[in-house]
């Protein structure tokens, strides 16, 4: 059974010279194997946990899928035939009816690591993905004072970091609905609908934006996804293909991230830290007071 913790026993060492032994909790990192209709498609490094909502935001990022009714089902399928156990780290989906398996130049010829969320890609022209959910025309907004408010309720929700310190997670914020204000949080503020978390941070996104794919919320208009570390290439990317107006770092966005942000009209904030943050494309969105 793949396992989102293990206690491991540590030995710690102090600058004064003290010297303690305890029990410290890791977080999960296996190999996940994603099959299209039984033939292997990838392995992807991830801390095990929500893993249907990795695949089918997986999926969406590599434009396998564009909608919820694309994937007929998903389970796992065991590699232990013999005693029939099941392999908790191979998902198999079969695609609706219809819907054309990705080409063989689409497969991942080696992992995926739980740093890196284009590795293995067979050509640089198939990291560049085309969206069907552009979030260039989505003319909504969001106020300053949400959006820094983000970064502290992403933190809130982080119960795997705050049991490992070793975690990154995103979150996907919508526009609150009139009878679905939180508690506690002012009237129109966003509400946060969905927290995932896992050692890759490329990871965390697709099981955000997968998650969002299976409720059938995609596009994500007005929506705004908050991540924990920087914002990257293909974070922004993902965030397109989700058709998600904004995404806010609490650290820096890279060149290519930001000029994908024009290109596809996706809001780059970084360096979100809760009492400021920059904006690097579509600066329309936030409403400044």
């Amino acid at each position: 059974m793949a396992r989102v913790t293990r206690r491991w026993r540590v030995r710690r060492l102090g600058a004064d010279g003290s010297v303690s032994e305890r029990a410290d909790v890791l977080a999960g990192e296996e190999p996940l194997e994603i099959r299209l209709g039984g033939r292997p498609f990838t392995v992807t490094m991830r801390t095990p946990g929500d893993d249907f909502d990795l695949v089918a935001g997986f999926l969406l990022s590599e434009g396998v899928v564009h909608e919820h009714g694309q994937i007929a089902r998903m389970d796992y399928r065991s590699g232990i035939a013999a005693t029939g156990e099941r392999d908790y780290n191979v998902v198999d989906v079969r695609l609706a009816e219809g819907v054309p398996l990705p080409d063989t130049s689409m497969e991942r010829h080696v992992y995926t690591s739980s740093s890196c969320g284009v590795c293995g890609t067979a050509s640089i022209e198939a990291v560049r993905k085309a969206s069907r959910h552009t979030p260039a025309g989505d003319d909504a907004t969001v106020a300053l004072g949400d959006l820094l408010a983000m970064p502290d309720r992403l933190r809130e929700g982080q119960e795997l970091f705050g049991r490992t310190g070793g975690v990154h997670a995103a979150a996907l914020f919508l526009p609150a609905r009139p009878h679905g204000i939180p508690s506690g949080r002012p009237a129109g503020a966003p509400d946060l609908v969905c927290l995932r978390e896992d050692v890759g941070r490329h990871n965390a996104v697709d099981k955000v934006v997968g998650w969002a794919l299976r409720e059938g919320l995609l596009p994500a208009r007005g929506g705004v996804l908050q991540v924990s570390g920087r914002a990257s290439f293909e974070l922004v990317q993902k965030a397109a293909m989700a058709g998600i107006p904004v995404l806010s770092a609490v650290s820096a966005p890279s060149a290519l991230a930001v000029e994908l942000g024009e290109e596809e009209g996706v809001t780059v904030i970084g360096f979100n830290r809760g009492d400021r943050l920059n904006v690097y494309s579509r600066g329309d969105r936030v409403l400044a007071p």
